[in-house]
């Protein structure tokens, strides 16, 4: 079955204009804090309301490598394994939940320009490695005083986050929302439901949030891993206000 058929995991239909790159994420954990509502307010912009869960808002690390394929282009070996870590939380606009990016590490210097001056997202450059052994992966970033390593494997079979669920709430997510001047701007996003499985991780090294001016405290309370998925991606938006 192709990607585009299976849309019974949506929130809200695919769009109607084509999507323009494909991008295949492998290895990733997610790593979920909460933190106060009224402790995120400041640092997210305010025309984007912050989305909680029992009250709580979320901020998650997810490190990962991926694949890049732009549409009508050759798979290029050179996009083929890329590093990346981002820092979100969760916001809604318009009634659409998504993600809000406080940082997004990525080791390439071209992708970062294009990801800042075609979808205003705040990546910056890296000194990153994600290795493999077995089923454990050992991840690392540094970014001046950002930086992040730990070692995870998947300790369980996949299993699909129920909705209601922190896990769903988390993870199935299909745009992500930017602020740029005064305009909105809306990505979408989509893919399977996330295979997810429970996963073993030790983190020896975690400064991302912090430089944001996010204090997490202690271990994650929430841990997931997926080992691979497939997304579409489409052109940002101007979300009409």
């Amino acid at each position: 079955m192709s990607l585009l058929d299976q849309t019974s995991n949506r929130p809200w239909p695919l769009p109607k204009r084509p999507w323009i790159m494909k991008q295949v994420w492998r290895d990733l954990l997610f790593a979920h804090w909460p933190v106060a509502v009224e402790a995120l307010r400041p640092l997210v912009p305010a025309v984007l309301a912050l989305d909680a869960f029992n009250g709580d808002a979320w901020v998650s690390i997810a490190p990962f490598h991926m694949e890049i394929q732009p549409r009508g282009l050759r798979r290029l070996s050179e996009l083929s394994n890329i590093p990346e870590l981002n820092c979100r939380t969760y916001v809604t606009v318009d009634g659409k939940p998504g993600v809000y990016f406080f940082s997004l590490d990525i080791a390439s210097r071209l992708l970062v320009w294009g990801a800042r001056t075609f979808y205003h997202l705040p990546y910056f450059q890296a000194k990153m490695s994600c290795e493999s052994s077995g089923e454990s992966i050992s991840y690392a970033s540094r970014r001046g005083n950002a930086t992040w390593r730990a070692t995870y494997e998947p300790i369980s079979e996949v299993q699909l986050a129920a909705l209601g669920t922190i896990e769903h709430f988390l993870t199935e997510r299909y745009c992500l929302h930017a602020v740029h001047g005064r305009r909105v701007y809306r990505g979408e996003i989509h893919h399977a439901p996330w295979p997810l499985q429970q996963v073993h991780a030790e983190i020896q090294e975690n400064t991302i949030a912090q430089t944001a001016g996010i204090s997490l405290q202690g271990q994650p309370s929430v841990l997931s891993f997926a080992r691979e998925i497939e997304v579409l991606i489409w052109w940002p938006q101007i979300v009409d206000r």
